[in-house]
């Protein structure tokens, strides 16, 4: 191909990329060109989000909550009897607004001060009912929905649910409100377009977009965490405002970012729509949560524990205690089993338990899969109820009382040990009724130390058998050690007596 129209047909091409956004490269070679297929289009994001905003934008609204401050009377200063400034003091407070002046902080001319906050917040039902983030409205003594055109409705309070951050307010309107409707997160994929509706900074019916930057998030805000993060801009006042899709439904409602100016950096997060729609209709029917519950206190499986366990790779959840008034006991779940599968639904790891525990029927009855020993067990539970367990008090087993005499200073996996004896349970303030073996020193840089074992923490079993005395502790770990055990799991209890297991090299 001649020069002069090789270079005609780039210029040619090079003006329909630019009309057009597609992709294409030329390469001379020889007389023949190389053109490569346009890029999908999804890859260009939406058009535009108008109709997709126009559509939804008034079901958003506008949360002002406010608070009524009861103002403390000031005392007045006390001054020597006949002190010469005792009535300009008088005079002051009573002209100024002192205490009892009619004025002054609590006095009868001036009315209690008001906090106040601003929130976000969506109608899912025409007759008046709202959704917002629990922080949104918390203690508030008067609750204001503000709708897209300004109108303004007193609001109650049906109900909340602090676990996971959401509240559920009813108005009532003149006539029918617009409403959205939850739609399936778990069928959002990272890299999804959504949208945000809000109130940032007060300015209501503000829209901004991004996508779904990861999903199954755990910022450590509450025992359910399992956000969807997202690059769309989250502020202050979004707090409570839905997260669309592109087909119109919420997958989340805007809860939390992180920011180190308070302004948005990209990075937010909203409680997934999976998790919330179930609450709402709890709280619609019953105006409280009603979870299930099992009554069990849950650890991690790491590597070293899986070895200690003998259970191969790492997985599930760990049962470090057992309620003894809860329905695990009833059901037989033991202290060290690991739970792997819970009616039906794989435990991956510990945190994924509570959820799909708390998501479950009270009273249902249901298959839990275990490992205890190495080998399976399947055991049947029927639920509780998690928040009569909340009021029950929890009770850890005591093991019986040791004996005094040890002499202090062995060394033990990276441990040193000690005989509780009265002086040690007085200098690291040791409650009555911890027993067992007191950790004197933490050598630093080892396991333990990484694990937060600390100096005053008790050592109360090592791999499922109790010890009372130095002696005990140093003999197990011989014996596991002859087993061709790498780790062993002790159950230690702090100086208040909470019990926890940690898995610490034989050696």
């Amino acid at each position: 191909m001649p020069t002069t129209l090789l270079q005609s047909v780039k210029n040619g091409l090079s003006a329909s990329l630019r009309r057009t956004g597609r992709a294409i490269a030329l390469a001379a070679l020889g007389t023949s060109l190389i053109v490569t297929q346009p890029l999908p289009a999804f890859a260009k994001g939406p058009d535009s989000l108008a109709d997709l905003a126009q559509s939804v934008m008034d079901s958003v609204v506008n949360i002002k909550a406010s608070q009524k401050v009861d103002q403390r009377a000031v005392p007045l200063p006390q001054l020597p009897p006949g002190s010469p400034f005792e009535d300009l003091f008088n005079e002051f407070f009573n002209r100024r607004g002192g205490p009892g002046g009619p004025e002054g902080p609590g006095g009868p001319g001036r009315p209690p001060q008001r906090g106040s906050s601003l929130g976000s917040g969506f109608v899912i039902d025409a007759a008046g009912v709202v959704v917002t983030n629990n922080h949104v409205i918390a203690d508030a003594n008067e609750i204001t929905v503000v709708f897209n055109d300004g109108k303004e409705l007193k609001a109650e309070l049906v109900g909340k649910d602090p676990k996971i951050d959401i509240a559920v307010l009813r108005v009532k309107p003149a006539s029918p409100l617009k409403a959205v409707k939850f739609g399936d997160s778990s069928a959002m994929r990272v890299g999804d377009w959504v949208m945000a509706i809000g109130n940032p900074f007060g300015f209501g019916g503000s829209v901004s977009a991004g996508i779904v930057s990861a999903k199954d998030r755990n910022i450590r805000s509450g025992p359910y965490d399992n956000f969807i993060q997202t690059d769309a801009a989250i502020n202050k006042g979004n707090s409570g405002g839905p997260l669309f899709n592109m087909s119109g439904d919420v997958i989340g409602v805007n809860t939390a970012i992180v920011s180190p100016t308070g302004g948005s950096i990209g990075i937010g997060f909203a409680v997934p729509s999976a998790m919330v729609s179930g609450v709402v209709d709890q709280l619609l029917k019953f105006g409280e949560t009603r979870r299930g519950w099992l009554g069990v206190a849950i650890q991690d499986v790491d590597d070293a524990m899986a070895e200690s366990l003998n259970i191969g790779k790492a997985r599930g959840a760990f049962v470090s205690n057992v309620d003894p008034k809860g329905p695990s006991k009833t059901g037989g779940i033991e202290r060290e089993d690991v739970i792997i599968k819970f009616d039906g639904k794989e435990i991956k790891s510990s945190r994924d338990l509570p959820r799909i525990v708390a998501d479950t029927p009270v009273g249902k009855e249901v298959e839990v899969l275990l490992l205890r020993g190495g080998k399976e067990v399947t055991k049947t539970i029927a639920l509780g109820r998690l928040e009569d367990g909340e009021k029950q008090a929890s009770a850890a087993s005591k093991p019986s009382d040791s004996k005094d005499g040890d002499a202090g200073g062995t060394k033990a996996a990276g441990l040193e040990l000690g005989a509780l004896t009265p002086d040690l349970r007085r200098r690291f303030q040791i409650k009555d009724g911890v027993e067992g073996v007191v950790i004197l020193r933490v050598t630093q840089g080892s396991k333990a130390a990484e694990r937060f074992v600390q100096a005053g923490d008790v050592i109360v079993e090592v791999q499922r058998t109790p010890v009372k005395t130095v002696a005990d502790v140093t003999k197990r770990l011989q014996e596991l050690k002859k087993d061709g055990r790498a780790n062993a799991l002790f159950y230690i209890a702090n100086a208040q007596g909470d019990l926890r297991y940690v898995t610490l090299p034989v050696e």
